[in-house]
């Protein structure tokens, strides 16, 4: 068993650890920090099901399972935020989510992978595609807050009918992306996968039954801790000192997309970048293009409006995370000081997040 399985494992213990916390009332603070560690594992747990079961159902439905579960853990807790009315800290972990991957993830993977292999390569025509679409998902959130600081006067009614409408659009485009990368332009993504799946999957087939419920029963673990993790969430981070737009943008985005990260580093020191950044890339192409979307019509269909007018600030990091990502993975190479420039970037972003005030409603 590897060391990241056992910890895996150990972290298990903090579910029972978190559900006494709450129910023995020991302290929004004890809550947050177990319901948080205890997300860790349950998400790991998800994709790890999710790819076993993938193995068993075939390329192109397992494809779209893992198109579809890949931020499952981070939606849950987004939908149960949005439920309980933290629609500007749910807008904050989109953002944080988005420049996470791009920088966080994607810098710790060319540096250490860069450290053991000097320079890596990766499909230049795949960055591109990728960066095309989330181009698109930074129009997407720029046109409601342009139309908001340009137009004097214009109801919340209006923008939430825009954002709705965008998010349609997006999740089509999400759609498309699904059938270029799976069907019509499979071959560009197989690089790098088939050795990964030769060396982690098992040769005996794995049981469809066993791990669809693992995922079930995962899935429901996670939706308890999310309510406990958002229900101690502003106590808790105003005991830390923090602001919930912080814990938004930074806490929350780790939390729940902690197991992919450890993925894809570990992929990028086997020198396996393909398939790194395609999982780095790809979950941020998932969240601008089919996440948001997703909350923006639950937030319409549960009474809790959302729409995509984000604050100037966040839009800004995104636009930043989008630009350097861009022209860094544009050339299909990378090394240790490249990643090395995205983790300073991130580091420069999480600073100005911390020292920001408190802004419309997050605080």
């Amino acid at each position: 068993m590897s060391g990241k399985n056992i910890v895996f494992l150990v972290l298990l213990l903090f579910i029972p650890i978190s559900l006494a916390a709450h129910f023995l009332e020991w302290g929004e603070l004890i809550v947050f920090i177990t319901a948080g560690l205890a997300i860790l594992p349950l998400a790991a747990w998800m994709g790890t099901a999710t790819e076993e079961i993938a193995v068993v159902v075939g390329p192109s439905l397992g494809g779209l399972l893992n198109a579809t579960f890949g931020n499952a853990t981070e939606l849950i807790i987004a939908l149960v935020a949005l439920k309980a009315g933290l629609v500007e800290v749910v807008k904050a972990s989109i953002t944080g989510s988005i420049i996470g991957n791009l920088l966080l993830v994607m810098g710790l993977s060319m540096l250490l992978g860069g450290l053991r292999h000097k320079e890596q390569t990766f499909q230049p025509i795949v960055a591109r595609v990728n960066a095309s679409s989330m181009n698109l998902a930074v129009i997407a959130i720029l046109l409601p807050t342009a139309m908001k600081f340009s137009s004097q006067g214009i109801g919340e009614e209006t923008l939430q009918d825009l954002s709705v409408a965008v998010a349609v659009v997006l999740i089509l485009v999400y759609a498309l992306t699904l059938l270029f990368s799976m069907k019509t332009h499979s071959y560009l993504y197989d690089v790098g996968v088939a050795e990964i799946e030769a060396e982690e999957i098992p040769h005996a087939k794995p049981n469809i039954w066993l791990w669809s419920g693992v995922l079930l029963v995962c899935t429901l673990l996670v939706a308890i801790e999310s309510e406990l993790l958002v229900d101690s969430l502003e106590v808790a981070t105003s005991q830390l000192g923090l602001t919930a737009l912080f814990t938004g943008v930074i806490l929350v985005p780790i939390i729940g997309n902690a197991a992919e990260h450890t993925t894809a580093v570990t992929v990028a020191m086997k020198d396996k970048m393909d398939l790194s950044v395609s999982v780095a890339v790809g979950s941020s192409m998932q969240i601008a293009l089919f996440v948001a979307p997703v909350l923006v019509i639950a937030g319409w269909v549960m009474g809790q409006p959302m729409d995509l007018n984000f604050h100037p600030f966040e839009l800004v990091a995104v636009v930043v995370s989008v630009l350097i990502a861009n022209s860094i993975s544009s050339d299909g190479k990378s090394n240790w000081l490249e990643g090395t420039l995205l983790l300073a970037a991130y580091t420069v972003l999480g600073f100005a997040f911390y020292f920001h005030p408190v802004i419309d409603g997050v605080g």
